[in-house]
């Protein structure tokens, strides 16, 4: 996975060391050698530890160990270990422990979502929205691919998905409408969101390619398989709105195996320990 920019982290950087580090001055420690050592307090899919290098490497820091994003980490298991002088590590500290802690936490969301639905069917694909919180899309989307899931939409520009809130200005029959969008955007897939039963049915038989249940409970969901397994070309089948890790396995039990969900970004970060004490005396813990 590509890490975040440079540019990116440098701003990171600058939010929260804007002018220097006054506690690091004003105590007259910054050049005192010191070490810095990141490790997971619990269980987690790891995310953003190449971005956390990356900061101290900005800062002239010397990494000596690292685990990439994508590795599950055990108790205790470290996975950053740098060195420089207490200034460049003070800097970087928090910053960067606080982003490899929502990161993870995202992750391992994404991943127990994965795992679940695996467990079932190994070729269910987890697909995560655009509801990150804003400002945050590369970030979020470097955490969602650790975990083992991909995005389902990265934006406005890149797919064609017609929601209800879009079919409510349309007045001709829908195989009009459908027929008229493949020939604007021939190379693209022609997705349909519904929140009604009746309504898949309808725009299935209409020769779209995705149609997206919205809501649906889990016998619903079976009911849309069914309804879409009928056709030729099969429609893919997504589910969307309210599937978590305690109720993705009874939707991929339904037969769908295309999973849309936000919950990997609501929940808490993960707990990230980190050390940073002069190299061969005192250490300081966080």
């Amino acid at each position: 996975m590509t890490r975040l920019s440079d540019s990116l982290l440098d701003h990171l950087l600058l939010q929260d060391v804007p002018f220097g580090d006054l506690t690091t001055d004003s105590l007259g420690i910054g050049e005192r050698p010191a070490s810095i050592t990141y490790s997971a307090r619990n269980p987690m899919m790891l995310c953003g530890s190449e971005e956390a290098a990356r900061m101290l490497e900005m800062k002239g820091a010397l990494v000596e160990h690292l685990i990439p994003s994508g590795r599950l980490l055990a108790e205790g298991e470290p996975f950053l270990v740098a060195t420089g002088n207490a200034e460049a590590l003070h800097a970087v500290w928090k910053i960067s422990q606080t982003l490899v802690e929502y990161l993870s936490g995202i992750a391992t969301r994404t991943r127990r979502i994965v795992d679940a639905a695996h467990r079932i069917a190994p070729e269910t694909v987890i697909a995560c929205t655009r509801k990150n919180f804003p400002g945050t899309k590369e970030a979020s989307t470097r955490a969602v691919r650790a975990g083992g899931g991909m995005m389902h939409r990265l934006g406005l520009s890149e797919t064609i998905l017609v929601f209800p809130e879009h079919r409510t200005f349309i007045a001709e029959p829908a195989a009009l409408w459908i027929a008229a969008l493949k020939a604007r955007a021939p190379e693209k897939k022609i997705v349909v969101e519904v929140d009604k039963l009746a309504d898949a049915e309808e725009l299935m038989s209409c020769g779209i390619d995705v149609i997206q249940l919205e809501k649906f409970s889990p016998e619903d969901t079976a009911r849309a398989v069914e309804i879409a397994r009928r056709h030729s070309p099969m429609p893919a089948v997504a589910v969307a709105g309210g599937v978590t890790e305690d109720n993705v396995g009874a939707y991929v039990e339904a037969g769908c195996r295309l999973i849309v969900t936000s919950s990997p970004f609501f929940g808490k970060p993960c707990d990230v320990k980190v050390v940073l004490r002069p190299r061969r005396t005192e250490q300081a813990e966080t």
